[in-house]
């Protein structure tokens, strides 16, 4: 419930506070004496958007700020998803800026206004004379037997289905498009894919049939200068070999002399060693070279087939024509196993159909099994409101097409009076019916489901007399498990509630302002006397006003 609402600078309100009651209140007042600039206010704080035309003046900043008694609602999880501090007495204030920007805070945490929306669909119900068409919706119509049906559940559990089942849906789709476009990239996709398999590419050959190129290419010259070192290092008293060995033996007659000399010898056996090792290598390499004419002509068409499909796929190495050769496998695959996906999706699009025509079986039938009881609540109410020949007649279809929230379409049928024909509500409900109608409804959810704060603006249009007696009756008896206004013109309403306020204007220093008071016993049998007759308030119209009191 709100325990409180404080408005500074809106409108014609310069600043106001006042605090509420959990029992039946009401709110009168003159026309344009600032009921609708009441409801603003509250709207903004509920995540309405605003501007500069808000602000009594333009200089300075509104605050809107209301405190909510939130205990009841099991609004914990709320809280704990959108990362706000939980307090069962919660605070919600709203800012207007001069510069036109709005900020909104939930117990001191700013928070953006869709977090205020969805925050306030726990909280209050504002249920204006506009709202009244709202029972004609299909949608409304199909939510309150959901909520009487108790649905709800297994609509969500139908919905992440039917999400699935969807995203299923799309997955197939494209598949098959992806299959008719591979279809005509399959047999070129195959042909490069064998172009570049038949080689039977390896990472690092091009290097290595480069580097042999090189050898068998120059082969006469390489073997001639490997002949010469191997004659330069091996003659007999000339040769490097020789030579080193003397110089060996020279160092090694003075190395026990010096540890000095020691090192000079070490260092000279250690390139003696060296060198007869490069020697050897030499020598080997040598007797393996020869010229072999086969082998070049392989290793030249060999790469030439590999440097015209690095200029094919224009890249240039090996590694990135392997790249190519996976991709293209990959295609390739794809093509040959998409049916096979496709199967798959088939099947498991019918198994979520199976599911969802489950469900929606059993949201419908639980929709049709609660429409009579609802009828009969709704009836019996319209009978203490007047309308003792009202008829209801819901029309439940089950069609083949998966909706949101199952399988059914909906249609209410209405009937006024006896003999007439049934007719779509919105066409053949007058507006006085549509208020008593809307009435029963919230009468019916309030006495089914925790409802939030609900706020009747005026819903009593078009009625008077013993049925706005009647209406305040249903009120009161919501007020008991809710909190409940009702900002109305009749007395017979007014006169019935525990607390009544009053929104008034009044002129301040050559400007008019807007203030609301809680009237006392005296104030209130002036106002529902001067709502009877007029500013003239007559003795008759004082012991009325009592009369309604009390009773």
């Amino acid at each position: 419930m709100i325990a409180s609402l404080s408005i500074e600078n809106f409108a014609l309100i310069e600043k106001l506070n006042v605090n509420f009651s959990k029992e039946f209140s009401v709110i009168t007042g003159e026309t344009g004496a600032g009921k609708s600039i009441l409801l603003g206010a509250l709207g903004l704080l509920l995540g309405k958007r605003a501007d500069l035309t808000s602000l009594k003046n333009s200089q300075e900043k509104c605050i809107i700020e209301g405190t909510f008694l939130i205990s009841e609602y099991n609004l914990q999880t709320f809280f704990e998803e959108n990362e706000l501090d939980y307090e069962t007495e919660t605070i919600i204030r709203r800012e207007i800026l001069p510069t036109g920007k709005s900020r909104a805070f939930i117990n001191d945490t700013p928070v953006n206004l869709q977090q205020l929306q969805d925050l306030s669909n726990y909280l209050i119900d504002i249920h204006s004379q506009n709202q009244n068409q709202e029972f004609s919706s299909t949608d409304f119509q199909i939510e309150l037997l959901d909520s009487l049906a108790d649905n709800n559940f297994r609509i969500k559990e139908y919905q992440e289905l039917l999400k699935s089942y969807k995203s299923q849906k799309k997955a197939f789709f494209e598949l098959n498009d992806s299959k008719l476009a591979l279809q005509k990239e399959s047999d070129y996709n195959t042909f490069l894919l064998n172009e570049i398999s038949s080689l039977n590419l390896k990472a690092g050959e091009q290097e290595e049939l480069e580097s042999e190129l090189e050898k068998l290419s120059n082969v006469d010259s390489i073997k001639e200068n490997l002949e010469r070192f191997l004659a330069v290092a091996n003659q007999d008293e000339l040769g490097v070999i020789s030579q080193l060995k003397t110089l060996k033996s020279l160092l090694q007659k003075v190395s026990p002399i010096s540890s000095d000399y020691q090192a000079l010898f070490q260092r000279m056996e250690s390139l003696l060693i060296e060198f007869q090792d490069v020697s050897n290598e030499v020598f080997l390499e040598n007797e393996k070279l020869f010229g072999n004419p086969e082998q070049l002509d392989y290793i030249n068409n060999r790469l030439q087939n590999i440097y015209s499909l690095q200029k094919k796929h224009q890249v240039a190495d090996v590694s990135s024509l392997l790249e190519i050769e996976r991709e293209l496998s990959e295609k390739v695959f794809l093509a040959n196993d998409i049916d096979n996906q496709l199967i798959q999706l088939e099947k498991d699009i019918k198994l979520s159909e199976l599911e969802l025509n489950k469900l929606a079986k059993i949201i419908s039938d639980n929709r049709v099994k609660v429409a009579p009881e609802l009828t009969n609540n709704l009836l019996k109410i319209l009978s203490d409101l007047g309308m003792p020949n009202a008829q209801f007649k819901f029309e439940i279809k089950h069609t083949e097409h998966f909706f949101e929230n199952g399988k059914d379409e909906i249609e209410l049928l209405f009937s006024a009076n006896k003999g007439s024909n049934f007719g779509q509500l919105k066409k053949v409900a007058s507006g006085g019916e549509m208020s008593r109608i809307m009435l029963a409804v919230k009468s019916v959810l309030a006495q089914k489901n925790n409802l939030p704060t609900i706020i009747f603006d005026e819903i009593d249009t078009g009625i008077s007399g013993e049925i706005a007696k009647k209406m305040s009756d249903i009120m009161s008896e919501m007020s008991k498990k809710m909190q409940v206004f009702a900002i109305t013109h009749l007395p017979q309403i007014a006169a019935k509630g525990e607390h009544h306020y009053k929104v008034f204007k009044k002129t301040i220093e050559h400007h008019t302002v807007s203030e609301i008071k809680l009237l006392n016993e005296e104030e209130r049998i002036l106002e529902i006397a001067e709502m009877i007759s007029g500013k003239n308030i007559t003795e008759l119209a004082l012991n009325h006003a009592k009369e309604l009191l009390i009773n």
